[in-house]
């Protein structure tokens, strides 16, 4: 079996704020984007990678989801709690100046992890935690 990573998940809570946050702050290309308002599924992905894609979709709209759960998700997504996402940069120093630049919520600054990592955190609009790991 050969398996890869096509597309990973994310939720968000306001459309035009996470297509500039992943546009504009974070350098990726928008794939696509279909729906309108709220309701929009917006795919986007680093140029160098068009085979890896984050699909940026509103959350706990499967009508398989009760109330109690929509609750639960919404609660989770206000607190940070609910989707994240790892990525990796060669150069983290820069990488974090770019995202502190761009007004992205600092959750750590760029730390030597005790278990051999170097890496930093953010949230995106929607309170996503997105962790970027230094690569050697």
């Amino acid at each position: 079996m050969n398996l890869t990573i096509h597309t990973s998940f994310l939720p968000h809570t306001d459309p035009e704020e996470s297509l500039t946050f992943y546009r504009d702050v974070l350098g990726f290309e928008v794939r696509s984007d279909v729906g309108s308002g709220t309701m929009r599924w917006i795919t986007v992905g680093p140029p160098e990678q068009p085979g890896t894609s984050i699909l940026l979709a509103p959350p706990a709209v499967d009508p398989g989801i009760n109330e109690d759960e929509r609750r639960v998700i919404t609660e989770m997504m206000a607190k940070g709690t609910y989707g994240w996402i790892l990525l990796a940069a060669k150069n983290l120093d820069e990488t974090f100046d770019r995202l502190q630049a761009g007004d992205a919520e600092v959750v750590q600054e760029p730390t030597e992890q005790p278990y051999g990592i170097r890496d930093c955190a953010f949230r995106d609009p929607a309170g996503n935690l997105i962790r970027i790991q230094e690569v050697r």
